[in-house]
């Protein structure tokens, strides 16, 4: 029996208004009564009170009003699932904030005194930062559908709106979901396109009923968080750009990973770099942070951010212009102030 189902099975014996031997619980559980004695400290670790009783008629039992079930649970585990629930109340998800505060007082309620105030610290001088309300948020039910229908291999069938808000109808094998911050997405194989597909849950409607059951085929990346991370990374910016880069796409993908941008090689010693931000002169200093050169198409606004950002440094190392900046001006130093206390 695995040790916290022998757990919660030795709690509902000792719930009987009885006292039970070593022996009699070492027979009702298959285990010797060593692994009992063992059991039973590991309960009052717990903070269950079960009292024990010497001589031939004595033995264990569970003290008066402990009847909640065992936190099977050590300390740092039960603060991560108090934690989680608690962020789950202002998270993406709809529909489950209020049971995720429920499941949380439920949980609070089976806490030892001494993990509760710890827990209770915890809430009490922790500060979330509120949800963006333009963020998009997803149904809890519709999570469940999906994740049911990759669980069950059956064909998924939906409305779709993509980023430019053109519509569509999809029928897929659905295979995985990947949370990205307070966005989901999940990993298809697309039908009627017969290729693989990253789609927005948030904008999906699912059509019931669902469709017939699919043989599984080979994911297309056995890291499938990079891989959705390698589609979209560019696509959720606002500004995007291709570029050429002069180093390897393995040196490339080294410096800024998949979840920044989407890297293909060219050959040896070039590669196709897709990168996103939401103004192009941040984007020509990612470029710049590349550590390598590389080329922009001449007369786009990334061009032109890039030139502008080049003329900008190239004043910055110049001697007269660094004097002049020296110099402070109306009420000011002339010197940087850092952020922060």
């Amino acid at each position: 029996m695995d040790p916290s189902a022998r757990l919660l099975r030795l709690l509902s014996l000792l719930q009987t208004p009885r006292d039970w031997t070593g022996t009699e619980l070492a027979v009702r559980l298959d285990v010797s009564t060593r692994t009992v004695r063992n059991d039973v400290e590991r309960l009052r670790s717990l903070g269950y009170p079960v009292h024990a009783s010497r001589g031939a008629i004595g033995g264990y039992r569970l003290e008066a009003g402990a009847t909640l079930p065992p936190l099977l649970l050590d300390d740092d585990e039960a603060i991560a699932v108090a934690v989680g629930l608690g962020t789950a109340a202002s998270g993406a998800v709809d529909g489950i904030e209020e049971t995720s505060l429920r499941a949380l007082a439920k949980l609070q309620q089976v806490m030892p005194a001494r993990l509760r105030r710890k827990v209770d610290a915890l809430r009490t001088f922790t500060v979330l930062v509120p949800r963006d309300e333009r963020e998009p948020t997803i149904d809890s039910e519709v999570l469940t559908l999906i994740a049911a229908a990759c669980r069950d291999h059956v064909i998924l069938r939906f409305a779709y709106q993509d980023r430019e808000h053109a519509a569509s109808r999809r029928a897929v094998e659905p295979y995985r979901l990947v949370n990205w911050g307070r966005r989901w997405y999940l990993v298809a194989w697309d039908i009627d396109r017969r290729d693989w597909r990253t789609f927005r849950v948030d904008r999906l409607e699912p059509r019931l009923p669902l469709g017939q059951r699919f043989t599984p085929r080979p994911l297309p990346d056995e890291d499938v968080a990079a891989y959705v991370a390698g589609n979209v990374a560019a696509s959720r910016w606002r500004i995007q750009a291709r570029v050429i880069v002069q180093a390897s796409a393995d040196e490339i993908s080294e410096r800024i990973g998949r979840w920044v941008g989407a890297v293909e090689p060219i050959d040896d010693g070039t590669c196709l770099v897709e990168l996103g931000a939401d103004r192009v002169e941040t984007l020509a200093v990612y470029l710049g942070m590349l550590g390598a050169d590389f080329t922009v198409d001449a007369g786009s606004e990334l061009a032109g951010a890039v030139a502008a950002l080049m003329d900008r440094y190239r004043a910055a190392i110049s001697p007269g212009r660094r004097r002049a900046r020296a110099q402070p001006g109306p009420g000011g130093t002339g010197r940087a102030r850092p952020v922060g206390g």
